[in-house]
């Protein structure tokens, strides 16, 4: 049966990642909690793969997990522009500088930054430029498929090459992790539940950081009890106090 093959796949998945990424949470939790401490702010930004969207507003989340998006459109209604060419990643290295700048983020913050590929200029970009302006980066990335990528960024360099730390999710080449026969592809992407498990367990790890010096984070409950909402809206009214 497929899905006791998925069952099977999905074990060996949370294995490596425990006993390969262990190191790598824990380093990231200790940093994430010493910012805090020091009265920084936590930030997501993720391409679509879980991250921010499991992370950011849950009932049993942490209210100072916060998302960071950026969007620039161009409309000119015109035909396709051939003459940017090649040179279009060149021009587009740094765009994220002017981004942080009208940003709340600041020296001392953290930006967790999510991207299977780890090849595109939007990722790359945003971790360099954040390390600029004294933003600790940590990326979640697949470091085996990243580095099989050519990056798309003018430095050439990769996401989990341009973060200040890594926690490798672990994923194959190409995402797809089962072998069907019958299907000419491979089947089931392993990056979300990846991602999903990863960043409860980092969030574990900066719950125990934070109440061993004495901080107790605030974590949401579900609006959908009643006097939840109210709770909900006093950890709102602390975290623009305290950042917790």
């Amino acid at each position: 049966m497929l899905k006791e093959k998925f069952y099977t796949e999905i074990e060996h998945l949370f294995s490596k990642i425990r006993t390969t990424q262990q190191e790598a949470i824990e380093n990231a939790a200790i940093q994430i909690a010493n910012r805090i401490e020091e009265g920084g702010s936590v930030y997501l930004f993720d391409t679509g793969h879980i991250i921010d969207s499991e992370i950011y507003n849950r009932a049993g989340g942490l209210v100072l997990m916060r998302r960071f998006t950026f969007d620039i459109q161009v409309n000119d209604n015109s035909r396709w522009n051939t003459e940017l060419g090649a040179d279009h990643n060149d021009l587009m290295s740094g765009y994220t500088g002017f981004v942080l700048q009208l940003s709340h983020l600041k020296a001392g913050d953290v930006l967790l930054i999510g991207s299977v590929s780890g090849k595109t200029i939007n990722v790359i970009d945003l971790a360099l430029e954040a390390k600029k302006r004294g933003i600790y980066v940590v990326a979640l990335t697949s470091v085996v498929y990243s580095s099989q990528l050519a990056s798309m960024h003018q430095s050439k360099l990769r996401l989990y090459e341009a973060a200040d730390i890594v926690i490798d999710n672990c994923a194959p080449y190409a995402d797809a992790m089962m072998d069907v026969e019958g299907l000419d592809s491979k089947f089931i992407p392993a990056s979300g539940i990846a991602a999903a498990y990863i960043m409860w367990a980092l969030n574990a790890e900066i719950v125990e950081q934070l109440l061993a010096k004495g901080i107790q984070p605030g974590v949401l409950r579900s609006v959908n009890v009643e006097e939840n909402r109210v709770y909900n809206q006093e950890l709102q009214k602390r975290y623009a106090d305290k950042g917790q």
